[in-house]
């Protein structure tokens, strides 16, 4: 793993070539991906999680607009930059890159990792991009979530819309 956190790669292709140089090289890709509004100990654990999934952790950023499509007009509270140099610090993170799509499929698609791994209460058939990495023989890891920590529950305890 890269001790010393992780790159950001905003160009997609950048980031595929990426992920197939540490497969050449002979090392498991692993992806995740959320919006990261305000990093939490359970965000934390889902991507320590992911990092013992294999040798190389993608992270996978909802773009600013992404984040309004999905959690409403008032967020994220945090602007994609903040949020992808939070997660680039991690220690155990080598790569992280934006997404405006709804959902991360394309970009799974994208970087065909061998692993993919979800925080929450999901089934592998309900996970955007998780078809992709099975029917290229990869697998899907969920994550249980870490009780008492979400964005939503934090945002609504300070008041925040």
């Amino acid at each position: 793993m890269n001790c010393s956190g992780g790159r950001i790669l905003t160009d997609r292709s950048v980031a595929a070539s990426a992920c197939e140089e540490q497969r050449l090289a002979g090392r498991t890709v692993v992806f995740t991906n959320g919006c990261f509004d305000i990093l939490h100990k359970g965000h934390i654990v889902v991507l320590e999680a992911a990092s013992r999934e294999g040798d190389y952790l993608v992270v996978g950023v909802n773009s600013d607009c992404s984040v309004r499509r999905l959690k409403g007009a008032g967020r994220p509270v945090m602007p994609l930059e903040s949020r992808m140099a939070c997660l680039a610090a991690i220690r155990f993170v080598d790569l992280v890159v934006p997404f405006d799509e709804p959902d991360p499929a394309a970009l799974v698609e994208a970087l065909a990792p061998s692993v993919m791994v979800k925080g929450g209460d999901y089934r592998a058939g309900e996970i955007a991009g998780a078809s992709s990495v099975l029917s290229a023989g990869g697998r899907v890891v969920i994550v249980p979530l870490f009780p008492g920590y979400s964005t939503s529950s934090a945002i609504e305890r300070v008041g925040t819309p």
